[in-house]
C-alpha cells in the first residue's frame, strides 16, 4: 500500500515538474522549412543582389560602402546611429526565420483575446488534419470542426469540414505561419509573416517564399473565433451599430456613476454576430488592414518587395528604412495582430471611448484572467494594465512608444511600433525587409523566350510601360482613383487618419528596447516625397488613389487587382469570379486570371459574377477597374494578346535588367 502511494505521489510530482517546466521554458513549434524545401529560398538557391547598406531608405551597394568606409565621414553615414542597416548573408537569414517564426506576442491577442482555438476550430482537430497531409503537404488544410455553432447567421455542423487555407509544407508538423507555444498552462497559436506571404507549392509540396497565401480564409477563421469582436474596427461596424447595442439602463447607469465607476458595453451576443456577418463576407486571400470602420478587405499582397516601393494598395508605407517596406512590416505587426494597440486613439478614430473600446474588446475574451466585467468595480485599463507586459503602450504585443505617440505619422500609421527587449529599435523589422528585398520568384529560364520577348513589345505599344515602367515594372506612383476606377471607398480609407497625423519622429537605430528615458530622437527624412502623392494617399482634397504594383512574381499571385476580384479558373466558361472559384475551392489560373484582366469580353463575365455575390457586394470585392485593354476591340490580335500575357507570367528583375541591357 506504502509503495503504491509513492509510486502516485512520485508520478504526482513528475506531472507537476513537467507542467512547471513547460510554463517556465515555454516550449514552442514553428515551420521554418530548409532550403531543400523551398523553391526560392534567397541564399540556397538564387537571390536579389541586395548586401550592402540601407540609409533611412537610401541603398548603398557593397562597393559604395567599402569606399565610404575607408573614411571617417563615411564611417559615420554607415554607422548605425545615422540610420544605417547593414544587409549582409547573415541579416538576410535571420530575417528569413524572423518571417517563419518571429509572433511578436501576438499569439497572446489572438488565442487569449480573439479566441481563435476556443470555438468550433479546435487545437487537437487542426492537429489530426496536419498530420493526415503530413508526408505530401497541402496548399488548403480542410479541418474538421468540432462543434455546432451559428455564426453571423450561418449554421456550422459539428463534423463539417472547412477550407482554412492554411498551407503545410511536406513533412511539416504545422501550418506555415502558425506558431505553437505552450504558455501559461494551454496551447497558444500566433501568426507571422508565412502566414499569408508564403504557400505550398500544390504539385511538389514544397514552399514558394513571398508568394501570396491566395486562399488563405482569414475572415472564416476570425468569424470562428469565439471574441472576433476584437476586430471590429476593420469591418463596418461603427460607433453608432455599438452604441444601437448598449442597454437603455446601462446608458443611464453610466451617466448616474460616471465613467470612472461604470462603463456600459454593448451586448456581447448582438455585437459578435454583427461583426462575424462582416467577417464572413472576406473573400479568401484578402485581409482589411484597415480602420476605416469599412468592410474593405483588400488581396493580400506579395513579398517581392525589391523596387516595388511605395508600398500597401495606396502607397501609404514610402518612409523610412527600405523605402517603406520596414514602415509596412510595422503596420502589419503592430496594428493588424492587436487592436488593443489603438485604444489611446479610439476616440479620435472610431467615436468610441477608450474605456468602453477596451472593455468591449475583452468583456468576451475567452480567457477568464483577460475578461472584464463591467459589474465589478475596475475600468477596463485597469484590467489590461495587470495582464499587460507592455507598461507604455496598451497591447500584448511587443511594442514600443515612438515619440509621436499617440498620434501616427507616415512612419507609424498605427502609432506604435514593434520590437521585442534585448533588440535595437526596428532591428527585427529591418531584418524582414532585408529578407523579403532578397526574394525571387521561381523561374526555370535566365531570358525571356522569343514569345515572351514578343509580348514585352506588346506590353510597350498597348501603354502598358506608362505606369508599369522600370526593371519592376512599377512607376512608383499613386495613380487617383478617377483614373483607376476601382473601388472607391477602399482608396479613401486613410482619410480621417489626418486629425492624428504628425510629423514621423523616431529613434537612432542604435537605441535599445527597452528605451531609455533619455533616448534621443531623430526625424524621418521625408524630404524625397512629393506631396501631391501623399494627399492622394491620404485622400485629402481627392478621392484617394491606388499605388502602381510591381508585375514581379505575376505568375504566383492570382486573382488580380487590389481587391483580388480577377479570378478566372482553367475553365473559362464556368469558373469565374470568386465565386467560381474561391468561393468552391478552386485555385484561380494566373493565364486565364490575367487574360481578364486585359480581355474587356472576360472582365464583363468576372465583374457579373462577382457582383451576383451579396457577400462579396458587401466586402466590396466586385473586380472592376484597371480598364487598360489589350483585346480584339483595341486591334490586338489573339496571337498577340497570348504573348502579352506570357511576358506577365516571365516578368523577372534579372531578365528585365538583361533585356535594358541589350
Amino acid at each position: 500500500m506504502r509503495r503504491r502511494f509513492f509510486i502516485g505521489l512520485t508520478i504526482a510530482a513528475v506531472f507537476v515538474a513537467v507542467y512547471m517546466g513547460l510554463n517556465y521554458f515555454e516550449p514552442g513549434y514553428a515551420v521554418n522549412p530548409a532550403g531543400e524545401l523551398s523553391l526560392n529560398h534567397p541564399i540556397e538557391h538564387e537571390m536579389n543582389d541586395v548586401y550592402g547598406y540601407d540609409v533611412w531608405g537610401l541603398s548603398v551597394s557593397t562597393n559604395e560602402a567599402n569606399e565610404l568606409l575607408s573614411s571617417n565621414e563615411g564611417r559615420r553615414m554607415l554607422s548605425l546611429h545615422n540610420g544605417a542597416v547593414r544587409v549582409d548573408e547573415e541579416f538576410v537569414q535571420e530575417g528569413r526565420d524572423l518571417f517563419y517564426e518571429e509572433t511578436f506576442n501576438n499569439e497572446e491577442f489572438i488565442t487569449d483575446v480573439l479566441g481563435i482555438l476556443d470555438g468550433p476550430l479546435s487545437v487537437l482537430n487542426i492537429g489530426k488534419a496536419v498530420l493526415k497531409v503530413r508526408g505530401e503537404g497541402t496548399d488548403n488544410l480542410k479541418v474538421e470542426l468540432a462543434e455546432d455553432a451559428v455564426i453571423g447567421g450561418q449554421t456550422f455542423k459539428k463534423g463539417q469540414m472547412i477550407e482554412t487555407g492554411l498551407d503545410v509544407p511536406k513533412g511539416a508538423f504545422g501550418p506555415l505561419g502558425m506558431p505553437i507555444k505552450f504558455s501559461e498552462g494551454r496551447l497558444k497559436a500566433g501568426i507571422s509573416c508565412a502566414a499569408c506571404h508564403a504557400t505550398v507549392d500544390r504539385d511538389t509540396g514544397k514552399v514558394i517564399e513571398g508568394a501570396p497565401n491566395a486562399d488563405f480564409n482569414a475572415g472564416l477563421l476570425m468569424a470562428l473565433a469565439t471574441n472576433s469582436t476584437a476586430y471590429f474596427t476593420n469591418t463596418d461596424v461603427d460607433a453608432e451599430k455599438i452604441k444601437s447595442f448598449i442597454d437603455h439602463q446601462d446608458w443611464m447607469k453610466e451617466k448616474e456613476l460616471g465613467e470612472e465607476n461604470f462603463v456600459a458595453l454593448p451586448d456581447a451576443e448582438k455585437l459578435e454576430e454583427e461583426v462575424d456577418k462582416a467577417l464572413l463576407a472576406w473573400p479568401r486571400g484578402n485581409f482589411d488592414s484597415t480602420m476605416d470602420l469599412e468592410n474593405n478587405p483588400a488581396q493580400i499582397p506579395d513579398s517581392f518587395t525589391l523596387g516595388d516601393h511605395p508600398y500597401g494598395w495606396n502607397g501609404f508605407a514610402s518612409i523610412g528604412p527600405f523605402k517603406g517596406l520596414t514602415a509596412l512590416n510595422n503596420n502589419v505587426h503592430a496594428q493588424n495582430s492587436d487592436l488593443l494597440a489603438q485604444a489611446d486613439q479610439s476616440d479620435e478614430l472610431f467615436d468610441v471611448e477608450k474605456e468602453r473600446y477596451i472593455g468591449l474588446i475583452l468583456q468576451n475574451a475567452p480567457n477568464l484572467n483577460y475578461r472584464y466585467d463591467n459589474s465589478l468595480e475596475e475600468k477596463p485599463s485597469d484590467l489590461l494594465a495587470r495582464v499587460d507586459h507592455n507598461r507604455t503602450v496598451y497591447g500584448f504585443n511587443d511594442m514600443i512608444r515612438p515619440p509621436t505617440y499617440p498620434n501616427i505619422s507616415l512612419f507609424t500609421p498605427n502609432g506604435t511600433v514593434i520590437g521585442s527587449e534585448g533588440h535595437m529599435v526596428l532591428e527585427e523589422l529591418n531584418a524582414i525587409s532585408a529578407y523579403q528585398n532578397a526574394l525571387k520568384p521561381p523561374s526555370d529560364l535566365p531570358t525571356y523566350t522569343v514569345t515572351e520577348a514578343s509580348g514585352r513589345e506588346v506590353f510597350d505599344r498597348a501603354g502598358c510601360i506608362s505606369c508599369h515602367a522600370g526593371t519592376a515594372r512599377t512607376n512608383n506612383r499613386v495613380i487617383p482613383n478617377d483614373v483607376v476606377g476601382a473601388e472607391p471607398s477602399r482608396a479613401k480609407a486613410f482619410k480621417d487618419s489626418v486629425k492624428l497625423l504628425k510629423e514621423p519622429w523616431f529613434y537612432p537605430l542604435d537605441t535599445p528596447i527597452p528605451i531609455p528615458e533619455d533616448a534621443k530622437r531623430v526625424k524621418i527624412p521625408t524630404n524625397h516625397l512629393d506631396m501631391d502623392q501623399v494627399k492622394l494617399t491620404l485622400a485629402q482634397g481627392n478621392e484617394g488613389g491606388y499605388k502602381v504594383k510591381s508585375l514581379v512574381g505575376l505568375k504566383f499571385s492570382p486573382p488580380y487587382l487590389h481587391d483580388g476580384g480577377v479570378a478566372v479558373g482553367k475553365d473559362k466558361m464556368t469558373q469565374l469570379g470568386i465565386p467560381g472559384t474561391l468561393e468552391k475551392g478552386i485555385k484561380p489560373d494566373a493565364y486565364n486570371s490575367l487574360l481578364a484582366l486585359v480581355d474587356r469580353e472576360l472582365r464583363e463575365k468576372v465583374v457579373e459574377a462577382n457582383k451576383s455575390s451579396e457577400r462579396l457586394q458587401d466586402a466590396h470585392s466586385t473586380g472592376e477597374g484597371h480598364k487598360q485593354w489589350v483585346d480584339a476591340q483595341n486591334g490586338f490580335s489573339a496571337e498577340e494578346q497570348d504573348a502579352l500575357i506570357q511576358y506577365l507570367l516571365s516578368i523577372d528583375l534579372e531578365k528585365e535588367k538583361q533585356t535594358e541591357k541589350e
